[in-house]
């Protein structure tokens, strides 16, 4: 009973702090950003389940697929590119120039990110033959499949802080010096304070030390996406000792199932939203409250399966520890084996070196 009532307060708390960490769309301190692998496992939440098949066939076999430098750029330069399609332009014929500038370099990037992805020779099946053999495994990625994958890898959770970076490691920031000679032929104040507040915001971003999420959906999908990282990572989980465990849970599987649940929970909510801002009876507002009621449980139970893998994470790191420590006392059983057997053997070769040394005896005498 008391290891009962230890493991439902461990599962308590675990669940406790994702609540906490999605409810204020935050994490406390910084993780790495997610590896192509969960960015894959969380886009197939988006797509149909015929592709959704096919890459967990590509996976169960070995196949991998395009790298284009982390897939968490293509949400980024996606965002950024609507960022700038959405800024106001009017009256500011100089900015108009440098937004549409800005968009167009960045849709630039990627169109070149999607062919590499799309059309890559060494990941997917060239030729008749090989694309029929494909298809009859069940491996095959069509082309409008890798296309509708690509958008949805569009979707890759990122922490808001990392999206400077990542625009400033792809090389985009070519056009700034137009920018600020634009700025400075308009010679308006308001251009000049609006720039910085934007340096100010930026500045303020990257002094953060935690990870910043658009709302909590996107933060369930990191933590749950970057939980699975750090579990298959660990030579903890490769090594025979939770060969039973691997047997049992596909980690990239279950990611995929949250995905989904997430996505639709998600576009429920948005429509619900919509619902709301457009109602003006007590009777559709008395319809929206039940439904909203109904969705609670649904992010309840979302809640508990992403706390499973995060302590599923904890545990393994747990885990890690003892081995190692179990893997030196092993090794010191092992020398101590190895100087016993040393010694054993010290009096062969006492014997041996008096039979060497009775030749040398012998040689020196000749």
């Amino acid at each position: 009973m008391p290891d009962q009532i230890e493991i439902g307060s461990e599962r308590e708390r675990v669940e406790g702090r994702v609540r906490r960490w999605c409810d204020r769309a935050r994490l406390d301190g910084r993780r790495p950003l997610l590896s192509d692998a969960a960015a894959i496992a969380i886009a197939a939440g988006r797509i149909d389940d015929t592709t959704h098949t096919v890459l967990a066939a590509r996976r169960r076999v070995g196949k991998s697929m395009p790298s284009i430098g982390g897939y968490s750029t293509v949400r980024v330069l996606t965002d950024e590119r609507q960022r700038w399609l959405a800024k106001d332009t009017r009256n500011k014929p100089g900015s108009a120039l440098v937004y549409k500038l800005r968009a167009a370099e960045l849709g630039k990037r990627l169109d070149q990110l999607r062919t590499a992805f799309v059309v890559s020779p060494k990941h997917y099946a060239n030729g008749v033959r090989a694309v029929r053999r494909e298809r009859r495994e069940g491996l095959h990625l069509e082309l409008d499949q890798r296309d509708a994958l690509f958008d949805a890898l569009a979707h890759t959770p990122v922490p808001r802080q990392r999206t400077a970076n990542i625009v400033e490691r792809a090389g985009l920031s070519i056009l700034d010096t137009a920018a600020d000679r634009v700025a400075e032929a308009s010679r308006s104040t308001r251009f000049e304070e609006l720039g910085n507040r934007a340096s100010t915001l930026m500045l303020d971003l990257a002094d953060q030390r935690d990870d910043a999420f658009g709302d909590r959906y996107e933060t369930i999908l990191f933590v749950a996406g970057s939980s699975v990282d750090r579990v298959h990572a660990s030579p903890a989980w490769r090594s025979e000792h939770f060969l039973v465990q691997r047997t049992q849970l596909d980690l990239t599987d279950e990611l995929t199932q949250v995905a989904v649940d997430v996505n639709s929970l998600r576009a429920i909510d948005y429509e619900l939203d919509r619902v709301a801002a457009m109602m003006f009876d007590a009777a559709t507002r008395a319809q929206v409250a039940s439904r909203r009621a109904a969705l609670d449980s649904v992010w309840t139970q979302l809640i508990d399966r992403v706390a499973a893998l995060v302590r599923v994470d904890e545990l393994v790191h747990r885990a890690e520890g003892e081995l190692r420590t179990m893997d030196v006392m092993h090794k010191a059983h092992s020398l101590d084996d190895r100087i016993d057997a040393l010694v054993a053997r010290a009096g062969n070769r006492e014997i041996s070196a008096d039979n060497t040394n009775f030749v040398g005896d012998q040689l020196r005498h000749q």
